[in-house]
């Protein structure tokens, strides 16, 4: 096996807690601006998003960490058109889900082969990446569309 590259693993790591966290803000701030008759679902959705990209925050920073680096302060690029309309607030997040995507795929490529426990933990976010930007993208769907709103998701 050949040892990782560790400035720039742990330099891509970083930039993944900062995505993560600018979520957690992201996807909290969307919360507050839900109005209608379909609220609470979605606001209830947007809310266990932010955890997810807490928790995926988290993940990041013990990496950092056990690779013996010190995690950033600093939070990634807020998406935002200062609207309330929930398809654009689905775009917003589909972008953010897809430079996510650009991110944990830049680890795995760093890691493959080098790092059995790196190289898991980036497959296991890339996958679930993926199944949310999925999702993200059937929800934009009209009743009845089948076809990908944006063809070549995965």
């Amino acid at each position: 096996m050949t040892e990782i590259e560790n400035d720039k693993v742990v330099g891509v790591l970083n930039r993944i807690l900062e995505a993560e966290l600018a979520g957690v803000v992201r996807y909290t701030h969307y919360s507050f601006l839900v109005f209608g008759f379909g609220r609470i679902p979605i606001v209830s959705w947007l809310r266990e998003q932010a955890n997810e990209s807490l928790l995926h925050a988290q993940q990041a920073g013990e990496w950092i960490t056990a690779l013996g680096a010190y995690p950033s302060l600093g939070i990634g690029k807020l998406l935002d058109t200062h609207t309330f309309d929930i398809a654009t607030i689905l775009r917003e997040s589909l972008e953010a889900e897809r430079l996510a995507l650009e991110l944990y795929r830049e680890l795995l490529g760093l890691v493959e082969g080098r790092s059995v426990a790196l190289e898991e933990y980036a497959r296991q976010l890339i996958q679930l990446e993926e199944m949310h930007a999925a999702d993200v993208d059937k929800m934009l769907r009209k009743p009845g569309q089948v076809a990908a709103t944006s063809p070549g998701q995965g």
